[in-house]
């Protein structure tokens, strides 16, 4: 088990039972022995829809208990629902999810009451657990009371003050609903707002979608859906709902970062904190200063707690997946809009459906006059650690092997290694390379002059990656 980009991520055989229990324990042990939680304290559990979900809350929750502290059970909720819930409480939290990844893979992330716990933390807990290997771990599944219903009605409610009641009248909204844990609550807080709600796609069976490298086959579905039921978009999210979906009238998806930028000026933000891996041209596109960080929810709010810390106000983060999180509170139309520092699939989905109702236009062509370039991004699944890790050091080693590489595409003229490789070309396009941090994943990212072109660089930055790894392996 490992800490990746956000949580603590691996095999559903690795992690139920002992591993869950384990890190559960060391987590709580780090609240006490930190002074961020007393004996008897209540801490938060919530889950996504993944078959092994409840099984490892039901483990969770008993860890909590024996280690003196009160477990609530909040059941499927989103994870900014959880943190939000926390926040109100003062209560730490786990949240039970893998995210977009696979079923057959799951992970923990955990919450200290005012947020996400940091990298420090996670250090923390990792120690904390390595000095526990040895000891005999009870992982006997425990029972708590149930919170469901509360912390849900108060996330219904940040997001219905959000806009006016009838902000989206008019609107034709689908929900492309799958397996994630927003589905029923962003058809409640859609039909709120006014907007007319068609469910789509509803699935018993977990159903792993990435808004950040949105599959062939859910673009076909979106495609299909839209023109049938004449929709002016879609929305959805990820398995756990803090990364958004949203797709225009004709089914097309929205890079996340273009939902973190719309939403970054629906809240008219005077500071962004961004990956590296966002659009090149967010910096241009606003009234407002931008800090690029690596890639991970922890680096986004170390840079809008930083930003906090120099007195800046008006504090927006947001990752090419579209997640947004805010890192100061907000004047809204129904009142104050809370800083809610973790990843949030609502806030963006409402914030573009916002602009398309008061644009009174196809949302394809509002987001068509935002001057960002072509950008795309796509993965190689069950691609093994160790080999994205070999290529990144060989890619690293020296800047001819970087250059040779590269020879196919074009000629390396810049290169950040913020996070993973980010090489510009001589002709102005970009190429980023970097494992994921989570899953053995190794994702590419490009920009280009138009979408042809980003798709045809895409394709060959994913080529070259496959050829390398099967020369390595001959």
């Amino acid at each position: 088990m490992k800490f990746g980009t956000s949580g603590l991520r691996g095999l559903v055989t690795d992690l139920e039972g002992r591993a869950s229990a384990l890190y559960t324990t060391a987590f709580a042990r780090h609240l006490l022995e930190a002074g961020l939680a007393k004996p008897g304290d209540p801490v938060l559990v919530g889950r996504d829809f993944r078959a092994s979900s409840p099984r490892i809350a039901a483990t969770c929750i008993g860890a909590l208990q024996r280690a003196g502290l009160n477990a609530i059970d909040c059941g499927a909720i989103p994870t900014p629902a959880l943190a939000l819930y926390g926040m109100k409480l003062s209560a730490a939290g786990l949240m039970i999810t893998g995210s977009h990844i696979p079923d057959d893979r799951n992970g923990i992330k955990f919450y200290r009451a005012d947020g996400e716990i940091d990298k420090q933390d996670e250090i923390r807990i990792t120690a904390i657990a390595g000095v526990m290997a040895d000891e005999k771990i009870d992982d006997t599944p425990g029972e708590a009371p149930d919170r469901h219903a509360e912390a849900e009605a108060l996330f219904v409610e940040r997001n219905a003050m959000l806009l006016a009641p009838d902000a989206l009248v008019g609107l034709s909204v689908g929900v492309y609903q799958h397996s994630t844990v927003a589905r029923d609550l962003f058809v409640h807080v859609l039909e709120k707002l006014g907007a007319q709600v068609v469910p789509l796609g509803r699935s018993e069976r977990f159903i792993p979608v990435d808004t950040e490298a949105v599959s062939a086959e859910t673009i076909a579905l979106l495609q299909g859906w839209a023109p049938q039921y004449h929709l002016d978009a879609i929305v959805s999210a990820d398995g756990d709902g803090d990364r958004p979906l949203v797709a225009d009238e004709k089914g097309q998806p929205l890079r996340g970062d273009l939902l973190g930028l719309i939403t970054a000026n629906f809240l008219y933000a005077q500071v962004v904190a961004t990956p590296v891996t966002s659009n090149s041209r967010i910096e241009a596109a606003g009234d407002y200063t931008v800090v690029r960080t690596k890639v991970g929810s922890p680096f986004v709010i170390a840079a809008m707690q930083a930003a906090a810390k120099d007195g800046k106000t008006a504090i927006v983060g947001f990752e090419a997946n579209g997640g947004t999180l805010t890192g100061s509170d907000f004047t809204v139309s129904g009142g104050t809009l809370q800083a809610l520092p973790t990843r949030d699939s609502f806030l963006p989905a409402l914030a573009t459906l916002s602009l398309l109702a008061n644009a009174k236009q196809p949302l394809s062509r509002i987001v068509a006059d935002y001057p960002l370039a072509f950008a795309a991004a796509d993965r190689l699944e069950n691609f093994p650690v160790e080999t994205s890790a070999a290529l990144m050091a060989h890619l690293r080693a020296s800047d001819d092997n970087l250059s040779a590489f590269l020879a196919p595409i074009g000629s390396v003229t810049a290169k950040s290694d913020i996070d993973g490789l980010r090489v510009t070309l001589e002709d102005g396009r970009i190429i980023h390379l970097r494992p994921s941090g989570n899953a053995p994943e190794m994702r590419c990212y490009v920009e280009a002059p138009d979408e042809r072109a980003a798709s045809e660089l895409l394709d060959q930055g994913l080529d070259l990656i496959r050829h390398w790894a099967a020369e390595r392996n001959r």
